[in-house]
C-alpha cells in the first residue's frame, strides 16, 4: 500500500468465504458434507432410545402423567375442570344451535374431543370443545346442504308447508360429522408431514378480521330466535345481506314472548358478567351465568308452560345416554372438502396461538405439529360420535387457566361433568327456550365485538394490516366463510409480494471505533467509506424485484451503467473509425515517401545534392501533414481530451504521454497527463499500442460526471437475504459484468449458507467471479478493498476509517 493510504492499516484477518470454509473445516470435520446413504441410514436407523423419544413425542401425556403430583395440581385440575365443565353445558347446547343441529350433540362435542386431547395434545391450559366460528362454519355447510325447502312434507301431491325436522336433523348431523371427520384427517395428515407453520399464513389482523366477520354471521342466524321469525334460507355469495333483507321485511310479525325472553336473558347475562368482573378478584371461582340462566329459564318455563301458553319455542326431547360410534357417510366428502380444509385450517390457527400464549406465560413449550395432529385426531374420532369441529375456546380456556388448572385433568373433569349431564340430566333440559340459548351465544359475542377497535388501532400504527383486516372482514361477510378465508389469505399474501417487490434499498456508512454500517440516510453519524459504496436491500431478492433491485443499485451508486456502456462503445467504434484512417494516410504517406525517395535518387544521379532544396521540400511534406493532422482534430467531438505521445517510444516499448483538450489545435492546451484533474483521467506508462485507445476511452467517459472514478468498489449487503432464485443469480452475474466494464470491482457480504449454496447450484462462480468476492460481514469486504484497491482521495484529503477490529 503506498503512502497516500497509509492510515487505512488492516489489524485483523479478512474474512471471506474460501478462508470461512477452510476454518469451519478445521475446527468440526464432522460438518464435511457426508454421503445422502449415510444420511439416509441414520435416519432410518433404530434404537431404543429413538423409539422412545418417537412414542413419547405422539403420545405426550406418557411424559407428564407418570410424574403427575396429586397433592400440587390435584385440587386446583379438579375446581378449574369443574368450572370448565359447567360452561361446556349451555354453550354446547347454544353452540349446537348455531350449527343448525339439536342441542344434545352440542354436548357430545363437548365430551368426546376433550377426553382425546388430554392423550395427544400439549397444551396443558387450553379447554377444547364447541367454539362460536367453527359452530357458524359448521351451520353454513349443514344449511347448504340440507335447507328445509328439501324435507317438506307433502300431503298427496300438495306441499303442506311443514317441515319434516326429524329427517333433517339427522341428515344435518351426517352432513356435519362426515365435515368434521375429514377436517380431522386434513389436520392429521398435516401435523403427520410437519405442515404445522402453516398456520402462520393467518396473521393475526386476518384473524381478527376474520372472527369479526364471523360473529356478524352468529348474529344475523340468531336473531330469528331472537325475535321469534322464521326467515327464509339464502346460501352462497351476499347471502347474508339478503337474510337482513328478509328480516325486516318480517319484524311486523315479531314474535312479543320470545322478544321479551331473549331481552331479559341479554340484560340478566350481561349484568351478572360485569358483575363477575368486578369481584373475580374476591372470588376463588367465578360464578357459572349461563349455567344459573339456563336453570333459571328451565324452571321458569317448566312452571309456567311458556311452549304452550305462548308458543315460545324449547330445545325439546334430548335423549339419555351416548350414541354409538358410526361411520360417516363417504359420498358427502366431495361436497365439503372445501369447508373441511378452512375449519382445518382456522381451528387450528385458533388453538395454537391461544396454546403457545399460556405457554409462554406459564414457562412451557407447545409442539406446532403435535398440536395439528392432537386436534386432528380428537375432530375425526368425535366426527364418528356424532360431534361437530372443535377447537380450543378463549372464554373456556381463560376459565381453566384463572382457577388454578395445572394440566388435561381438568379437561378430563370438565369432560366428566358433561358425561353426567348427558346420562343423567339432559332430559332436565326440554323445556329450555331457545331465546335463552341465543341469548348466551349474543352475549358471547361482546369479545367479538370489541375487535371493531382494531380499525382505530391498526389506523394509527400500520396502514397495510388495516387493509388486511377490512378485506378480510368485508369478503368474509359478503362472500360467506369459506370463499371469505380464501380470498383473505390470497390478498394476505399479495400484500406479502408487495412489499417485497417494493423494498427500500439504502446507502451504508461506517460508524466510527465499530464494525458497524448503518443507513446513512437515518443515521447522521456514521460516515461514507471513501471510494466504496455499501448497498442494501430491505428483503430478498427474487424474480419479482430482481430488476428493480438492479435499477436501485445504479441510482444509489450514481452509476447509470447503460448509458456509460453505450457511450463506451460509440467511442470504441469512434476510435476504430479513427485507427483505419489513420492506418489508410500512413499507407498514403509511405507511398508519397517512396516515391519521393525514388525520384531524389534519379535525380542524384544527374544532379549535385542540395541541402537547402530537399529541406524546403521536407518542410512542404511536414506543412502538408500538420494540415491534414488540423483536419482530423476538428473532426472530433467538443470538449473531448486528447492523448498524444509526447516521444517517441523507447527502448522497452513505454511512451510519455501528453493531453490535448479542445478542437481547435490553435487554442488547444498541451501538458503532460499529471496536470488533468477531476473528470480527465488517463493511463499512464502504457505498454502497447492498444493504451491510446484505452485512454481515450476513460477520457471520454469522464465526461459522464465525477462520480466515475470516485467509486472502485461496490459491496451489496446480502444479509437480508434468505433464499436465492435463478432470476437473481442472473442479475447478480450482470451487475459483476456490467461494473466490471467500467473497472468497478463488485463484492458480497453477510450471504447466509443456503444462499451459498444456491449460489454454487446455480452456476454463479467462475474462474472470472471466485468465492474469494464473497465476505462474512461488509466490515471485512471493506477491509479488503481498502487493502488491495486503496480509499479514494477528495479535495485532495483522505477520510481515516478506523479499522482496529476485533480478530476473528
Amino acid at each position: 500500500m503506498d503512502s497516500r493510504h497509509e492510515g487505512y492499516h488492516v489489524k485483523r484477518e479478512v474474512i471471506d468465504e474460501q478462508r470461512l470454509k477452510e476454518r469451519s473445516q478445521r475446527m468440526d470435520p464432522s460438518q464435511i458434507n457426508l454421503p445422502i446413504s449415510h444420511r439416509l441410514k441414520t435416519s432410518l436407523s433404530c434404537s431404543v432410545p429413538k423409539i422412545k423419544r418417537s412414542i413419547v413425542g405422539f403420545l405426550p401425556v406418557l411424559s407428564w402423567l407418570p410424574r403427575y403430583s396429586i397433592w400440587d395440581y390435584g385440587m386446583p385440575d379438579l375446581i378449574s375442570g369443574i368450572s370448565v365443565g359447567i360452561m361446556h353445558l349451555p354453550q354446547g347446547m347454544a353452540y349446537a344451535l348455531l350449527a343448525s343441529l339439536p342441542p344434545v350433540f352440542g354436548l357430545y362435542t363437548s365430551l368426546y374431543p376433550s377426553l382425546i386431547y388430554f392423550i395427544f395434545g400439549t397444551s396443558r391450559h387450553i379447554s377444547v370443545g364447541t367454539f362460536t366460528i367453527l359452530s357458524i362454519m359448521i351451520g353454513s355447510v349443514t344449511e347448504r346442504l340440507a335447507p328445509d325447502a328439501n324435507f317438506l312434507i307433502y300431503n298427496g301431491t300438495n306441499v303442506s308447508g311443514e317441515v319434516d325436522i326429524a329427517s333433517r336433523d339427522l341428515y344435518r348431523v351426517q352432513v356435519a360429522a362426515a365435515a368434521t371427520v375429514l377436517g380431522g384427517l386434513i389436520q392429521v395428515v398435516l401435523g403427520l408431514v410437519q405442515f404445522g407453520f402453516v398456520g402462520t399464513y393467518l396473521s393475526e389482523p386476518l384473524v381478527r378480521g376474520y372472527t369479526t366477520a364471523a360473529s356478524a354471521h352468529a348474529v344475523v342466524a340468531q336473531l330469528k330466535y331472537i325475535i321469534g321469525v322464521s326467515p327464509k334460507r339464502f346460501n352462497g355469495p351476499l347471502s347474508i345481506v339478503y337474510t337482513l333483507a328478509d328480516l325486516f321485511t318480517l319484524l311486523p310479525e315479531t314474535h312479543l314472548p320470545t322478544l321479551v325472553a331473549s331481552v331479559v336473558s341479554i340484560v340478566v347475562l350481561i349484568t351478572a358478567k360485569e358483575l363477575n368482573n368486578a369481584l373475580k378478584k374476591k372470588m376463588i371461582i367465578p360464578i357459572p351465568v349461563e349455567l344459573c340462566t339456563i336453570v333459571v329459564a328451565t324452571v321458569i318455563s317448566f312452571y309456567t308452560r311458556l311452549n304452550e301458553s305462548y308458543k315460545i319455542s324449547v330445545v325439546g326431547d334430548i335423549p339419555s345416554g351416548l350414541q354409538p360410534p358410526s361411520v360417516p357417510n363417504v359420498n358427502i366428502f366431495s361436497e365439503v372438502v372445501l369447508d373441511a380444509f378452512a375449519m382445518a385450517i382456522v381451528g387450528y390457527a385458533i388453538s395454537i396461538s391461544l396454546g403457545k400464549t399460556f405457554a409462554l406465560k406459564h414457562g412451557y413449550k407447545v409442539e406446532s405439529n403435535q398440536e395439528l395432529v392432537a386436534l386432528g385426531l380428537s375432530n375425526t374420532v368425535g366426527g364418528f360420535f356424532q360431534c361437530f369441529s372443535v377447537c380450543s375456546s378463549m372464554s373456556r380456556s381463560l376459565i381453566q387457566e384463572s382457577t388454578g388448572g395445572k394440566t388435561q385433568i381438568a379437561g378430563v373433569v370438565s369432560g366428566v361433568i358433561v358425561l353426567v349431564t348427558v346420562l343423567k340430566l339432559g332430559s332436565l333440559f326440554q323445556e329450555l327456550p331457545k331465546a335463552v340459548l341465543s341469548a348466551i351465544v349474543f352475549v358471547n359475542l361482546k369479545g367479538m365485538f370489541k375487535q371493531y377497535y382494531d380499525i382505530v388501532t391498526l389506523w394509527r400504527s400500520n396502514k397495510i394490516d388495516l387493509l388486511i383486516w377490512l378485506v378480510t372482514f368485508v369478503s368474509t361477510v359478503l362472500f360467506n366463510l369459506d370463499m371469505g378465508l380464501g380470498a383473505s389469505m390470497g390478498f394476505a399474501l399479495l400484500t406479502v409480494i408487495f412489499r417485497t417487490q417494493r423494498p427500500s434499498y439504502s446507502l451504508l456508512g461506517h460508524l466510527p471505533g465499530t464494525e458497524l454500517y448503518l443507513d446513512m440516510e437515518t443515521h447522521k453519524e456514521v460516515r461514507e467509506v471513501p471510494g466504496i459504496t455499501i448497498f442494501r436491500s430491505s428483503a430478498t431478492m427474487y424474480f419479482a424485484n430482481a430488476e428493480l433491485y438492479l435499477e436501485a443499485l445504479k441510482k444509489k451508486s450514481g452509476l447509470d451503467i447503460g448509458k456509460m456502456l453505450t457511450y463506451k462503445r460509440r467511442q470504441e467504434a469512434k476510435q476504430r473509425r479513427r485507427e483505419r484512417r489513420a492506418e489508410r494516410r500512413a499507407r498514403r504517406e509511405a507511398k508519397r515517401q517512396k516515391k519521393a525517395f525514388r525520384e531524389a535518387s534519379q535525380r542524384s544521379k544527374h544532379a549535385v545534392f542540395s541541402v537547402e532544396e530537399e529541406a524546403g521540400q521536407l518542410s512542404d511534406m511536414n506543412g502538408d501533414l500538420r494540415r491534414e493532422a488540423e483536419i482530423g482534430w476538428k473532426e472530433r467531438e467538443n470538449n473531448t481530451v486528447f492523448v498524444i505521445p509526447e516521444t517517441a517510444r523507447t527502448s522497452d516499448g513505454q511512451h510519455t504521454w501528453m493531453y490535448l483538450k479542445g478542437t481547435d489545435p490553435d487554442t488547444a492546451t498541451l501538458g503532460s497527463v499529471s496536470d488533468l484533474h477531476d473528470a480527465d483521467v488517463t493511463t499512464i506508462d502504457s505498454s502497447s499500442e492498444d493504451t491510446l485507445s484505452r485512454d481515450l476511452e476513460r477520457v471520454s467517459l469522464g465526461s459522464l460526471g465525477k462520480w466515475t472514478w470516485d467509486i472502485h468498489s461496490i459491496i451489496l449487503d446480502l444479509s437480508t437475504a434468505n433464499f436465492i432464485d435463478t432470476v437473481a443469480i442472473k442479475t447478480l452475474r450482470n451487475i459483476f459484468h456490467d461494473f466490471g466494464e467500467i473497472d468497478v470491482h463488485i463484492y458480497m457480504a453477510g450471504c447466509q449458507e443456503l444462499v451459498m449454496k444456491q449460489l454454487e447450484r446455480g452456476g454463479f462462480f467462475s474462474d472470472v467471479i471466485t468465492e474469494a468476492c464473497v465476505f462474512a460481514t461488509v466490515h471485512d469486504a471493506v477491509l479488503y478493498c481498502v487493502k488491495h484497491h486503496g480509499a479514494a482521495t477528495i479535495n485532495g484529503h483522505e477520510n481515516a476509517l478506523d479499522m482496529s477490529g476485533t480478530r476473528l
